[in-house]
């Protein structure tokens, strides 16, 4: 029987400990902070630009940008399947006729034609460095395309039925068994290379839920001996999986889809919060990306909403704990119809309209209090409570003697609150359709939503 030092013994205590811990109540892995006082941007290539390239969208970086985005959330640019049977495609992607799905991936080494070669990557993301941002790229591994290289490389890599067929995952695309450990070494050499030979910034892991958590965790050891502070992006809602592998979550959930019952939003943060690790911004914030605006028919929700319901939701956004996220001309209002298949572009021409310019107003102004306010980056959520709380959305967030304050009417109708508890409050920041005072009562007309400073 082999002998256990007194090393080995404190590190099995240490182990056994931390097993103890409930998970609430470990820390939650200290992450970079360009992430957690970040501005999220998801560009989707295909209607970013009317050409949907790595090139064309290269030059509306500025304009991103000047809007106070920090990282660029970059949807898939693998080479995608292009086979034409129909039962191996995305339920949504049979209305179309269009093969090429980017979360369909024929090989996941090569850029796709349709998006530019590994030069304009390269530069694409050299453009979004010189300008101040960091560049995520979104990689798919759960699943292949069925004529994917991978199959036909390495056939002991698929998931496989009894009678030896491929297996399918999610989508009727072919499953990838994780259990294989050269699964793991050909994707963790993939995630290198990304960031070896193109110096991009971190990753945004799709459906990272249905990998083991112990391949991204290896990944982010590995990832960390070429770029230290790499960041992580899980679409996921696995509770420990920040304590190592990933620095933010997305914040899925009825409440965070309709937000228009400011108590289910409170009571969803406070639920993600405490069933978590401590510590740090951990989700991201947003109200579309490019499954939501598919499921709402294929209409943004500034044409759904309505402009001033967007705006004080993106209010409730950015003064939030946690990232937020635009997607794709948001920052312009924009209402054009969004397709994951078509090449339906983003009508930029609306940033030269009242609502664009408000819009792209607001979120500057937005931005700029993140980076201005340390409690809106580093400071902990209070919730308040007020009389109006189905209608009325109130925090405050603290960091040492610095305190900001956020109501949102998330109705269409005026509404009178009093917010409860001691809040001294004496310099606005941000206001829209506010009369009153924080001591007294607020007014807030529909939509109308007041931070202030203490």
């Amino acid at each position: 029987m082999r002998r256990i030092g007194r090393v080995g013994l404190l590190g099995l205590a240490l182990m056994t400990q931390a097993a103890d811990v409930p998970l609430a109540q470990q820390q939650a892995r200290v992450s970079p902070a360009w992430i957690t006082d970040g501005v999220m941007y998801q560009l989707w290539l295909r209607a970013f630009t009317p050409e949907g390239t790595l090139k064309a969208a290269e030059k509306r970086l500025p304009q991103v940008a000047a809007a106070g985005v920090t990282i660029i959330y970059l949807s898939p640019i693998n080479l995608q399947d292009d086979d034409m049977r129909k039962e191996h495609w995305a339920p949504r992607q049979r209305k179309t006729d269009n093969p090429r799905n980017p979360y369909r991936i024929k090989d996941h080494d090569v850029i796709d034609p349709e998006y530019g070669s590994e030069e304009d990557l390269r530069t694409f993301v050299k453009e979004a460095h010189r300008l101040g941002m960091r560049v995520l790229m979104d990689l798919v591994y759960l699943h292949c395309g069925p004529t994917a290289v991978i199959i036909e490389r390495h056939p002991d890599f698929m998931l496989r039925e009894p009678d030896g067929k491929l297996k399918m995952a999610a989508w009727g695309f072919p499953g990838i068994d994780f259990k294989c450990p050269g699964v793991h070494e050909y994707f963790w050499k993939n995630m290198e290379h990304w960031v070896r030979d193109f110096d991009v910034d971190g990753f945004r892991c799709d459906v990272a839920d249905g990998i083991p958590l112990a391949f991204w965790e290896t990944a982010r050891d590995r990832l960390e001996k070429i770029k230290p502070d790499i960041g992580m992006l899980a679409e996921g809602t696995k509770k420990e999986n920040q304590l190592k592998a990933f620095d933010l979550s997305y914040g899925w959930g009825t409440a965070f889809k309709k937000w228009d019952d400011a108590s289910a939003v409170r009571a969803l943060c406070e639920r993600m919060r405490s069933e978590r690790p401590q510590g740090g911004a951990k989700f991201i914030r947003f109200i579309e990306n490019h499954d939501f605006v598919q499921d709402e028919g294929s209409n943004r929700l500034d044409k759904v909403w309505g402009v001033p319901r967007v705006n004080a939701v993106l209010v409730a956004l950015y003064t939030l704990d946690g990232v937020p996220m635009l997607y794709n001309g948001q920052e312009v209002a924009d209402i054009s119809r969004n397709s994951l298949y078509a090449k339906w572009p983003v009508d930029w021409s609306a940033a030269e309209k009242p609502t664009g310019k408000a819009r792209f107003a607001l979120c500057q102004k937005l931005s700029a209090l993140r980076k201005a306010e340390k409690a809106l980056t580093k400071g902990q959520v209070i919730w308040l409570d007020n009389d109006a709380s189905e209608a009325v959305l109130s925090f405050v967030r603290a960091f040492g003697d610095e305190q900001v304050l956020t109501a949102v009417n998330l109705t269409g109708r005026p509404v009178k609150v009093t917010l409860k508890g001691s809040v001294a409050v004496g310099k606005p920041l941000l206001s829209e359709g506010v009369n009153g005072d924080v001591q007294s009562g607020l007014t807030l007309a529909a939509y109308g939503y007041f931070v202030g400073k203490k």
